[in-house]
């Protein structure tokens, strides 16, 4: 559907009222009519910038919740060339999340999608771009010198989203970020340590 620039304007405008609404703590069960009340739209605008209605609304609210996790924590995450900057990014991640607390709009949203394609598509983008960014930066940190070549890029990157998402859930959970601050020093601390093995050799 191709939108006017008033038309997108307003389609973000519900998205991000949406999206608003669902960081708050009576997200849980939330409607289209709710939507329709918060935002100050009607059924038919809903219905005609979303026309799948609330799944097709709340996988937009998905996608621009998903790209808030990356973009809070730039400009660091395209900048993992020095540990300064790793300590920068470590610290953004966890403010972040203690900013956010128990309550978590991508979670509540994934609830409500389950597991059709287009919440999975959301998710694996999400992931595969984080993912994407971390391997970049230890790659960048090897070919420095200030990590070893005994690491794998890949899978220390994977570990780190892995141990980010636990510690997330944990957080959800208990209300505390001490579980986030954990696992993101011990594989830092790793990823420090490890430097110790040399530069990277190329082939």
């Amino acid at each position: 559907m191709k939108l006017t620039a008033k038309g997108r304007a307003t389609r973000q405008r519900i998205i991000e009222g949406a999206a608003a609404h669902l960081r708050g703590d009576d997200a849980v069960g939330v409607t289209l009519d709710d939507i329709r009340a918060i935002t100050g739209t009607s059924k038919g605008q809903i219905f005609h910038y979303f026309p799948d209605g609330k799944e097709g609304l709340f996988l937009a609210v998905a996608q621009f919740e998903a790209g808030r996790v990356l973009d809070d924590q730039q400009p660091h995450l395209s900048a993992l060339t020095s540990w300064a900057a790793w300590d920068r990014w470590r610290d953004s991640v966890v403010a972040r999340y203690r900013a956010q607390g128990r309550s978590c709009p991508l979670g509540v949203l994934m609830g409500e999608l389950g597991s059709t394609p287009g919440a999975q598509e959301v998710i694996s983008t999400l992931l595969s771009q984080w993912e994407s960014e971390l391997h970049r930066g230890i790659v960048a940190m090897q070919d420095s010198g200030q990590v070893g070549a005994s690491v794998d890029p890949a899978r220390l990157s994977a570990a780190l989203i892995a141990g980010i998402q636990g510690g997330v859930q944990v957080l959800r959970s208990t209300g505390s970020v001490t579980y986030l601050e954990a696992v993101l020093d011990t594989l830092l601390d790793h990823l420090r340590t490890s430097g110790l093995a040399g530069p990277k050799l190329r082939s």
